[in-house]
């Protein structure tokens, strides 16, 4: 089986000025710098493929701001966008309030917290885990299909989803400090395969890194 890779893009800034816990609300797009992050992702992929990197498959989460991110790098790469249902944002029980310690330690909320190591207050990091790295296989095999030895895809999808994928490639405990994922802004989260079709490693990357400071912080879960 040949080797390839598969590089989990996280989605640029959103505009979300009332700092909304958005989640799989519709129609939260990119704000102006998330834009400037998809496109400079669009150019760090262009410039891959100009010295030899086979990128062949581009899918994204249904979700907009994940299709808007997808974008620009579809353009740079004549690559269509698949929509890939299992990439999406983590369900959760706050989406749609607003991302504030004062909201979040309300009474009406403490049932939530019973345990957080699943975490209760959402989808199960092994059920976002399981989900994304079955869609991980399938682009996987497709850019193999379409590429052979050594092909590419990029699935963009978001923080928790990649991080939990992420956390599960590595054989590392699901549960963690949501403030500590290393998934910035459109970074990338590359996992690499073997010719055996398993984890050799996992990479990780932030070419939009100088447009990090100063962006919004809010998750979508």
């Amino acid at each position: 089986m040949p080797q390839a890779t598969v590089h989990l893009l996280r989605h640029g800034e959103v505009f979300n000025p009332d700092a909304i816990l958005y989640g799989r609300l519709p129609e939260f797009h990119l704000s102006d710098r998330g834009r400037q992050m998809a496109q400079m992702l669009a150019d760090h992929f262009a410039a891959r493929a100009a010295q030899g990197a086979n990128i062949v498959y581009l899918a994204s989460s249904p979700l907009t701001r994940a299709q808007e991110t997808a974008l620009p790098t579809s353009q740079a790469l004549s690559l269509r966008i698949h929509t890939e249902p299992r990439i999406i944002e983590a369900e959760n029980h706050f989406q749609g309030l607003h991302a504030t310690i004062s909201e979040f330690i309300k009474p009406k909320h403490w049932f939530e917290y019973r345990n957080p190591l699943r975490p209760s207050w959402g989808e199960p990091y092994k059920e976002q885990a399981a989900r994304v790295r079955a869609a991980v296989d399938d682009a996987r095999l497709k850019a193999i299909e379409l590429g052979g030895d050594g092909a590419e895809a990029i699935l963009v999808s978001h923080q928790l989803p990649i991080y939990a994928t992420r956390l599960a490639a590595e054989g590392r405990p699901l549960w963690h400090d949501p403030r500590r994922r290393q998934c910035t802004l459109t970074s990338l989260t590359s996992l690499v395969f073997d010719d055996g079709g398993k984890v050799a490693r996992v990479d990780y990357t932030e070419p939009a890194a100088v447009l990090l400071p100063g962006a919004a912080s809010t998750p979508g879960a």
